[in-house]
Parts: C-alpha cells; sequence; structure tokens
C-alpha cells in the first residue's frame, strides 16, 4: 500500500514540476493570406498539441496592417482556440496598426514592449475620405463626410472591434475612437486606458507576469503555468514560404505577364511546347495568387483589353493606334489592379513601367519586321530559284541530283559534274535545271 502511494505522489509532483511549452509566432510586417495561412495553422497545430505540450501561444506583432480578411481568418482561430492566445506588440519601436489592433483586441491576453504603440484602424477601404465619429460631424465638415458606402464600411468595422472589446473585457470606447478617428496609444497610455494587460520587455519577461493567470478560453477556464516554460519559435514552413512569394503583388503580376506570353508565344510558334508549359504554370500560379489579393476585375479587363490591341497592331498594323491605345489600356490597368490602400499590397511603379516598354518594345519589333516583309517584291514559282547556288547531292542513273527548298532536282551543265559540286543555276525548264559549275 506504502508502494502504491509513494507512487502516485511521484506521478502528480512528476505532472506538477512538468513544464508546458510556449509557442512564439511572429507577424511581422503587412499581413496578408501568407500570414494568415502561418499563424492559423500554428494555433491548430498548437490545440491539437495542447494534451501533450502547449500551455500558451504568443503572436509577436510588428505590423502597419494588412488585408480584412486575412485578419479576419486569424481572428477566428484565436476566438475558437482553446490554448491561451497572448498578443504582444514587441520588440520595442515596434506597432500594431490597423489589422494589428483588431487582432491584439480579439486575443485573450494583449501585451505591449515599451515604446511600442497600437491604433489607427480605420478601414483603408474608405479610400481617403476624412474619419468620422459615428454620431456626425459640425457643417464645416461636411464636405468630408463619407458616403453610404464608406459609412457602412466604418461602422461595420467599429461594431467588428467592439464585439472584440466586449468579449474581452477591454476598452470599448477607445476601440471605437482608433477605427472612427484613427486614434493612436503608446503602450503606457493603453495600460492606463485598459487596452492591453501588461507591459514587458521580452517574450520572457511576458512568461513570468503571466504565471499564475487565469485565463477563459473556448475551451474554460485555464490557470497558465508559464514560470519554466520552454519557448518555441515557430518558423514558416515551405507552403507558407511558398505563399508569401506568389501572392507578393509583384510576382503575382509578372506571372499572369508571363503566362500571357507564354500563352501568345505557343500559339505563334505551335508545337514547340515550351511557351505552353510555362505559360500555363505561370498563369494557374498568377489565378491562385490573385483570387486571394484585393484585385479590381475591371482593371484586369483593362489590362487583358490593352494586351489585345497590341496583339491587334502586330498582326494588322494601324500605324500605331491600336498599339499606343494597348499600352495606355494595360499600363491603366496595372495601377489600378490591386484593389486595395494596404501598405505593402500594391503593384511597384517602376515595375509596370518596365512592363509596358517591354510590351512596346515587343510591339516596335514586330511592326519592323512586318514592314520589311511588306516591302519584299513578291516573287514566286520557278523563278525564284534562279540565282540560287547549291551541291551535287547524289547521281540518279548517272545525272546528277541537288536538293533546292527542300525538293529534289535533276540539273543539265555543259560540264561534268561529280558529287559535292558546287553549282548555280542559270534557268529553269520544266523540272529540269540549267546549271553552271562553280569554281
Amino acid at each position: 500500500m506504502m508502494r502504491v502511494m509513494l507512487l502516485a505522489l511521484l506521478i502528480t509532483a512528476s505532472g506538477m514540476g512538468r513544464a508546458g511549452e510556449v509557442w512564439l509566432v511572429d507577424i511581422d510586417g503587412a499581413i496578408g493570406p501568407a500570414v494568415a495561412d502561418h499563424v492559423v495553422r500554428a494555433i491548430e497545430r498548437g490545440n491539437q498539441a495542447e494534451a501533450g505540450t502547449a500551455e500558451l501561444i504568443i503572436l509577436r506583432m510588428n505590423t502597419p496592417g494588412g488585408l480584412d480578411r486575412a485578419m479576419r481568418d486569424i481572428i477566428k482561430q484565436i476566438m475558437a482556440s482553446r490554448v491561451p492566445v497572448a498578443g504582444f506588440v514587441a520588440p520595442q519601436g515596434s506597432r500594431a496598426a490597423s489589422a494589428g489592433t483588431y487582432i491584439l483586441y480579439a486575443s485573450h491576453i494583449a501585451a505591449m514592449a515599451p515604446a511600442t504603440n497600437l491604433g489607427a484602424a480605420t478601414p483603408v477601404q474608405l479610400g481617403g475620405a476624412t474619419p468620422l465619429p459615428l454620431g456626425g460631424q459640425d457643417d464645416k465638415a461636411s464636405d468630408s463626410k463619407p458616403d453610404a458606402k464608406q459609412r457602412k464600411v466604418l461602422n461595420d468595422a467599429v461594431a467588428y472591434i467592439r464585439g472584440l472589446a466586449e468579449e474581452r473585457g477591454r476598452n470599448a470606447e477607445w476601440a471605437e475612437s482608433a477605427v472612427t478617428e484613427a486614434a493612436t496609444l503608446t503602450a503606457q497610455a493603453a495600460l492606463e486606458a485598459g487596452v492591453i494587460d501588461l507591459i514587458a520587455d521580452n517574450p520572457a519577461d511576458l512568461l513570468k507576469q503571466l504565471h499564475g493567470r487565469t485565463v477563459a478560453t473556448s475551451g474554460g477556464e485555464r490557470q497558465l503555468a508559464t514560470e519554466n516554460t520552454t519557448i518555441n519559435v515557430v518558423e514558416p514552413d515551405w507552403r507558407s514560404q511558398f505563399l508569401q512569394v506568389i501572392t507578393d503583388p509583384n510576382i503575382a503580376y509578372l506571372l499572369l505577364m508571363l503566362g500571357i506570353y507564354g500563352l501568345i508565344f505557343e500559339f505563334s510558334n505551335p508545337g514547340v511546347g515550351v511557351g505552353g508549359i510555362v505559360g500555363g504554370i505561370c498563369l494557374l500560379l498568377a489565378a491562385y495568387a490573385l483570387q486571394l489579393l484585393p484585385i479590381s476585375y475591371s482593371a484586369l479587363g483593362l489590362m487583358l483589353l490593352g494586351l489585345g490591341l497590341l496583339a491587334a497592331e502586330a498582326l494588322s498594323p494601324s500605324v500605331g493606334i491600336l498599339g499606343l491605345g494597348g499600352i495606355i489600356a494595360f499600363v491603366v490597368g496595372s495601377i489600378m489592379l490591386m484593389d486595395s490602400n494596404v501598405p505593402g499590397y500594391d503593384i511597384a511603379l517602376p515595375v509596370i513601367i518596365a512592363v509596358a516598354i517591354s510590351s512596346a518594345l515587343l510591339l516596335l519589333v514586330t511592326l519592323n519586321l512586318l514592314r520589311k516583309t511588306h516591302r519584299r517584291p513578291a516573287v514566286s514559282g520557278l523563278s525564284t530559284l534562279t540565282g540560287t547556288t547549291a551541291r551535287v547531292a547524289r547521281l540518279h542513273k548517272g545525272r546528277p541530283m541537288i536538293r533546292l527548298d527542300g525538293e529534289w532536282w535533276q540539273v543539265r551543265c555543259n560540264t561534268p559534274l561529280s558529287v559535292n559540286d558546287t553549282v548555280r543555276v542559270v534557268r529553269a525548264e520544266g523540272l529540269v535545271l540549267e546549271v553552271e559549275k562553280e569554281n
């Protein structure tokens, strides 16, 4: 009996002393599809490992904001997580602006490092309109009042962040001002205003302060044991890194252009195969990336119209009118392609200019080749063989034969001919060519 009791005490002591593992996930830069994929799958894996080692998941943020869809995907996963998630704006000098503020409000624990800030959560879809409190403004500001669509977006953002604030017991009034007035707070001011729970210098300091705190999650209340925990940095895997590359607007744009030009090359030179294979792969990758990004389909249509006009100019020259219109349509469509003002999610102007110049040069080369073709005198028939030279390839029944334009010809010459002799065609008579032997 004593042995059984002793064994039970040892098991209990070892269980109490076992330190859980803390997962650290970095959100550095604009929040897009790749970041959302990495964070969502990290939280999912953390929940699957809950019975084993996951004690806490820390989202260390330094972001200017991001795409609405990506932000909401992350927040949904946080709200459904049974493992506590701590939003931590760090290291010093970092910020959690726009989408980062929403994620911080959604986290079970909100923390900031010294010399950091958060806020400015006005939706960028307002297109530069002056943010207004929902209660209205005086007459002096009436000219900047957002329209019905902008107000709808603003109201939705306010309701969303207020819901998160009420769920986590944080300052909902300031959250609304962050949306309607683009308000910001430093770490100390956020702590005093009840926006965050604590200030920590680094992840280790954060874990020390969180030890013993009780947190309510979707799986019930949990008391954190973070005093002797191991921090495991969760790095993006190959899938997230690949997604990060192809969802870069500039890369997606170039993939789209390579795909289109690859298919054009294949259709103009059927049978080669390389253009079709490369173009098809690039076009499919671009289509996958663009459906994850906030694009304007009107702008995409304008780009395709521009490319169509360029192709029409190459096939039936119109003194450059179609080509010029195509370049203008293509450039305007490219500038308007990304339907978002989120930093990091627009196409760089130098890339657009480089692609437009390349398309224009390709058009000029094509037109120049067509002009040379049109200037060349049209000749046909046997007269085109006069003056050409060839070698005697073989003797057929003692008669010399040459090969011209892929056909075999019998030749007649005043001097004897042997294989490999060079001859020049003088004239053609029926199926026999009269030739002269070259020295």
